[in-house]
């Protein structure tokens, strides 16, 4: 699970990242896309998202890798606040 807020200023590249580098690059290492949340009102975080692989030494081996780091770096560009941890999937939005 991770979240974040996009930088003041960066919502339409930031948009234009998620679709062409970060959905395709997730994509690409394994993992899953399962729900994302954009709140528009509130004291939270802007973007909530779930990713799921199929076990945790997938998981730790891609959160490990070059692969990961540029395209985490990358994503970096364009939100801060950036939070992330790693939970058992189970049905329906966790948090």
């Amino acid at each position: 699970m991770m979240s974040w807020d996009i930088k003041p200023g960066l919502d339409q590249q930031y948009f234009e990242f998620v679709v062409r580098e970060w959905v395709p690059g997730i994509t690409r290492l394994g993992m899953q896309p399962r729900e994302a949340w954009y709140t528009v009102y509130g004291d939270c975080p802007q973007i909530s998202t779930s990713i799921v692989t199929d076990d945790l030494r997938r998981l730790r081996d891609v959160l490990s890798g070059e692969d990961w780091a540029k395209l985490h770096s990358r994503l970096l560009e364009f939100v801060h606040n950036y939070r992330q941890k790693i939970v058992r999937a189970s049905a329906g939005f966790q948090i």
